[in-house]
Order: structure tokens, then C-alpha cells, then sequence
């Protein structure tokens, strides 16, 4: 079992950045794929990033060009740095391992808590 702590979530102004990061412990030697989602009222969880544990990244389409993902292998954390926030991005930010899609929802073993990012207009 993975243990995922997010954490660095806010109240923002359109244009502002934030930085968050995701703590993760426990049986983590198995983990291939880091992941970020947000899931916003009355939306789908919906992908953000992925970091790969080669140093691959993948980002969904709303947030190319604004968000990065990036890990400390030696502090077990991933973070996302989000720039050029827009009113659209405010959601419950999540992190994840190893997520799939399958029966039409992102799917993982470990979810973390939750971080709410809230990005005024």
C-alpha cells in the first residue's frame, strides 16, 4: 500500500502560479507511473500529468504548455508547477500511482487527499 500527501493548494488570481506537491510513502518501490488529476463539482476526474518512472511526462490537453510535473526521487515527491492559471482550473487537485482508464474513470490502488486549487477571475 502507497500513502499519497498532497498539499499546496490556494485561492489564486487568474494569471498566478502554484506549486503543488504529493508525499508519497509506504510500499513504493513498485511504482512505474506518478500521476496528477483534478476532479472539479459535477465533472469527471480528469488527467492532468504523468511522470514516468524514467523521467517521461505526458499532460492532458487543457494544461500543455502551463503545467510541469517533476519528482525528487530522494524526497518520494512529485510536484506539479502551474502557471497562467485560468478560472477553468480550479478543481480538487489528486495524485496518484500507477492510474489506468478503464470502465470510463481513471482508476488507481492510492489516491492521495486532495489539495483545492481555486483560481479567481
Amino acid at each position: 500500500q502507497v500513502q499519497l500527501v498532497e498539499s499546496g493548494g490556494g485561492l489564486v488570481q487568474t494569471g498566478g502560479s502554484l506549486r503543488l506537491s504529493c508525499a508519497y510513502s509506504g510500499n513504493i518501490r513498485g511504482i512505474n507511473v506518478l500521476g496528477w488529476f483534478r476532479q472539479a463539482p459535477g465533472h469527471q476526474r480528469e488527467l492532468v500529468a504523468t511522470i514516468r518512472d524514467g523521467g517521461s511526462v505526458d499532460y492532458g490537453d487543457s494544461v500543455k504548455g502551463r503545467f510541469t510535473i517533476s519528482k525528487d526521487n530522494a524526497k518520494n515527491t512529485v510536484y506539479l508547477q502551474m502557471s497562467s492559471l485560468k478560472p477553468e482550473d480550479t478543481a480538487a487537485y489528486y495524485c496518484a500511482t500507477d492510474p489506468v482508464f478503464f470502465g470510463g474513470t481513471w482508476q488507481s490502488d492510492s489516491w492521495g487527499q486532495g489539495t483545492q486549487v481555486t483560481v479567481s477571475s
